[in-house]
């Protein structure tokens, strides 16, 4: 009789021959995993993200990551559990450098016609499409997705309404909101067709919505300049 998996036979103890076969148990969470300061870590995600953006989230696997990084395809796994901890870290840098980046703008003071261009980035678009797919296997990246897509609506949705209020174009009129997604919407559509190849109207749409935003005279408005305006109202 074979003994449990990570139990010595009693023959074994004794000293005596015995025909079972030891076996040690093992779980994934025993093997160990790289740092995560450590620059060949860094040059595995860079790679994995390059690819994901230049060939699509199926695109990277362990081994074409290793060679996109000139490493070796065992350091794919040394630094990351499973590929879907790759895919999460990729995600988690990229959103986190986008919502600061805003969040600095935003504090600078942003314009409706600059939140229309950082929504227009087509590299972004093309980024998000990617992880939507992803979320769709994925339920630990569905997660992170919706929880950071909350967190970047919420500063959006701010300076929406800060740049719409510099604008003259009362809220009763056009909800920061309803605003925010038909730009964002927007935006979506014109990387999706630009990924698959379509670009028919793309040039007149963009011009079109930077002609009505450029025409509304719109001013960067901070906190300190709604403070100041408040103080002339009363």
């Amino acid at each position: 009789m074979t003994p449990p998996e990570g139990v010595l036979c009693n023959c074994l103890a004794r000293g005596r021959k015995c025909g079972n076969v030891v076996a040690v148990a093992t779980t994934p969470s025993a093997r160990r995993i790289g740092t995560k300061d450590s620059q060949t870590r860094a040059q595995l995600v860079d790679a994995a993200e390059r690819l994901l953006l230049e060939e699509g989230y199926a695109a990277v696997t362990s081994r074409k990551v290793a060679a996109a990084a000139g490493l070796k395809p065992q350091l794919v796994h040394y630094y990351f559990r499973t590929m879907e901890d790759l895919y999460l870290e990729i995600f988690r840098r990229q959103a986190e450098a986008n919502i600061s980046g805003f969040e600095q703008a935003v504090a600078d003071g942003v314009t409706l016609q600059q939140l229309w261009r950082m929504n227009a980035d087509a590299r972004a678009a093309v980024f998000t499409i990617e992880f939507v797919a992803l979320a769709n296997h994925h339920k630990a990246i569905k997660a992170e997705l919706a929880r950071f897509a909350e967190r970047f609506r919420s500063a959006q949705q701010t300076a929406f309404a800060r740049a719409l209020a510099a604008a003259g174009v009362d809220e009763n009129q056009l909800p920061p909101v309803v605003g925010l997604l038909l730009m964002t919407g927007l935006a979506q559509v014109l990387g999706l067709e630009q990924m698959i190849g379509v670009t028919t109207g793309h040039a007149e749409t963009k011009a079109f919505v930077d002609d009505l935003l450029a025409g509304l005279e719109v001013r960067p408005v901070t906190p300190s300049t709604r403070r100041r305006r408040g103080s002339r109202r009363r």
